[in-house]
């Protein structure tokens, strides 16, 4: 049904029971100083669904990134049900290691109704299209290193990622704070939506910060500059499938005093909008002297 990098992160979402509302997760081991933000959050969002009885689903979430995670050691999930009412409720999850809050996420869910709707813009966004993810970072990787092994998967992802016009990370040349590309995942999933909810909340932190990046004239490897996740909110509108294509179209309004603030937005082919999404991180550039 799927790639081994796609069961990983199936694995990886299937979180252990420890006790009422706490669960323990872990991290793949792939030579990472630092847990991927994508996955806790998206471990995070599972966490929390564990604790609601009945078939309401999340419309939103919000965390924010606390301490850097180490992916040599567990992370324990901790959930608070915070409330339950008619037709809403309401989760908080912290995630710990070492007894440290690393992320303090909150969720809301809604029994489906039905209710007033409209959309913006309503036009298909064309077919899929893009440099992949995979082979720009390894072409850059390889004009600083020099050619790689064949067998080389550091790079490979669950999410098949492909930008239009390539999502140019490393490039120094300044351009417009915006991105479109496309995602879905390396196979085809079961149906439970909120499995594809959580993967779209993973898929969500791969590149959405880049965009703050592009008005500069530094790239994300470019000595002196650092970036990571401050906080992040998602938000689902209407039903998707993370294994079929979506357009994210991302773009930087603002960045200042060292943040970066982006915001995205996800289409089906048919132009319809299933989920936005915003996140602030550090984008903080202090050229070594000399430069």
């Amino acid at each position: 049904m799927f790639g081994q990098q796609l069961k990983q992160l199936i694995e990886l979402l299937d979180l252990e029971a420890l006790d009422t509302d706490l669960f323990r997760g872990i991290s793949p081991q792939s030579g990472r100083d630092r847990i991927f933000g994508g996955q806790v959050m998206a471990q995070s969002l599972v966490a929390a669904n564990r604790s609601v009885e009945d078939e309401r689903l999340a419309h939103s979430f919000h965390c924010y990134f606390l301490r850097p995670g180490d992916p040599k050691r567990p992370i324990l999930f901790h959930v608070e049900r915070t409330r339950d009412g008619k037709s809403f409720s309401s989760r908080r999850v912290t995630a710990r290691q070492r007894g440290e809050v690393i992320l303090d996420f909150t969720a809301s869910y809604h029994a489906t109704e039905r209710g007033l709707e409209h959309q913006l813009d309503a036009l298909p966004p064309g077919e899929p299209e893009g440099l992949l993810y995979e082979d720009e970072v390894r072409a850059m990787v390889e004009r600083e290193q020099g050619p790689l092994e064949l067998d080389d998967r550091r790079f490979e992802l669950p999410i098949e990622v492909r930008t239009v016009g390539g999502l140019r990370m490393f490039e120094t040349d300044v351009s417009e704070p915006r991105t479109e590309t496309w995602v879905r995942t390396k196979g085809e999933l079961p149906d439970d939506p909120a499995l594809h909810q959580a993967i779209l909340a993973y898929a969500s932190d791969l590149t959405l910060l880049v965009s703050a990046v592009h008005p500069h004239p530094v790239g994300m490897t470019s000595p002196g500059f650092r970036s990571a996740s401050l906080d992040h909110a998602l938000w689902f509108h209407a039903p998707f499938r993370a294994d079929e294509w979506l357009l994210c179209e991302q773009e930087s309004p603002v960045a200042s005093a060292g943040r970066g603030y982006a915001r995205a937005r996800f289409l089906t082919r048919e132009g319809r909008l299933v989920a936005s999404c915003t996140q602030e991180g550090l984008v903080r550039y202090r050229p070594p002297e000399g430069r």
